[in-house]
């Protein structure tokens, strides 16, 4: 099948890329692949990796419901708690789920844009960088340096014995070199079919398994069409109803998302968050505010919504889009309040938010099209929902 070709294209790659420089087979090289799966999901798991021994990397990306942290951390789960039980970041944890995908956080000279990358800003280039980040973040995981790491790591038995298998027995010779072998079990473990089944009603749909319902099939009209919505402007990677779409354009906009004061309330901070100008390889005034378009698999069951939990409800956010070109469209259906003003107003992509105004029926067929995208072991989340 096509859907389960790409995720085989996206772990083996560099894994033939790299059987070409080295002595061992094919066969052998697909063995340590699957070796450091196993161990990269022991470790995705691991909670004695963090300070107080409470948090694991599964916790802010929970695979019960969508790679998201569903924990309600005291502010409605806008936001991260860290091992430490006080600290709270300023933005979501943004879900694993398909992140394999991501090319490698790059800038795009033609067309003037940066592509890629992990985190909101994309300050991680790949998954294996990301990985690295939060044990030793130290509102996340709260580790005081790489070597504390490496010393949990060397409390197991397991992993002490498999680190050597695998990477060889000096692996621990060297901090710098257990702990990159530690974010690259992670990412091979990430890069696994459990993070990007392709498996939803859409998919079934486009192998001829599932048959639409009327509004389904309206959302779907919506979404891929550029001359009623701009969903397809920056949420698809393919042509429309293509095997395998990941439903982000691994871009960067600002769409004029408010600051959450709720959770400013709560975090105390002050500070406009900078977006894609917080990366230190971004300099240019003219991406303040920009963040990473998201997947919108599972979006359906990964809420609330935006970089920083502003909205609660994914209608929210469709009717959020709709009030750029729809001058009825003037209030927040969450607060019952005019909209609040974006954070950063100069840089918001107000060319890719041109569209065609919706009414309240379109408005709930896109929310109906984009449930279809919420992989089959989440569909239970959208009837208890």
């Amino acid at each position: 099948m096509k859907y389960l070709n790409l995720v085989v294209l996206a772990t083996t790659t560099l894994v033939f890329t790299a059987c070409t420089n080295s002595s061992l087979s094919k066969e052998e090289i697909l063995k340590q692949t699957k070796q450091k799966e196993q161990l990269g999901k022991v470790l995705f798991f691991d909670k004695n990796l963090s300070k107080n021994r409470t948090q694991s990397c599964a916790t802010c990306h929970n695979p019960d419901v969508g790679f998201a942290d569903d924990r309600d951390n005291g502010i409605k789960s806008m936001a991260s708690l860290g091992d430490d039980g006080k600290s709270l970041g300023d933005r979501q944890a943004p879900s694993a789920a398909y992140a394999m995908f991501s090319p490698k956080f790059h800038y795009d000279k033609k067309n003037d844009k940066y592509i890629g990358g992990q985190f909101w800003d994309g300050r991680e280039g790949t998954l294996a960088q990301q990985a690295g980040g939060p044990p030793t973040n130290p509102i996340e995981m709260g580790m005081p340096s790489k070597g504390a790491v490496v010393e949990r790591l060397k409390e197991n038995s397991y992993y002490i014995e498999t680190f050597k298998t695998i990477y060889g027995e000096d692996i621990f010779s060297s901090n710098e070199k257990a702990y990159s072998a530690m974010t690259d079990s992670i990412e091979k473990f990430e890069q696994t079919k459990e993070f990007a089944p392709f498996d939803s009603k859409y998919d079934r749909y486009l192998r001829g398994e599932y048959d639409l319902t009327p509004l389904e099939d309206l959302g779907r009209s919506l979404f891929f069409s550029n001359a009623n919505n701009s969903c397809a402007n920056c949420h698809l990677s393919k042509k429309e109803d293509s095997e395998g779409e990941t439903f982000t354009n691994f871009e960067y906009h600002n769409i004029g998302t408010p600051i959450n004061y709720e959770l400013r309330a709560v975090n105390g901070v002050k500070e406009i968050d900078k977006g894609l100008l917080a990366n230190p390889k971004v300099t240019d005034e003219k991406h303040l505010g920009k963040y990473k378009v998201p997947t919108l698999r599972n979006v359906a069951v990964t809420g609330p919504y935006m970089h920083n939990g502003v909205f609660k409800d994914l209608r929210t956010v469709v009717e959020f889009y709709d009030k750029y070109n729809n001058k009825d469209r003037t209030i927040n259906p969450e607060t019952n309040k005019p909209w609040d003003k974006p954070e950063v107003k100069e840089t918001i992509s107000l060319e890719e938010l041109k569209a065609k105004k919706q009414n309240d029926r379109k408005v709930e067929a896109l929310v109906a099209f984009m449930k279809l995208l919420t992989d089959k072991r989440y569909e239970h989340l959208l009837e208890e929902e």
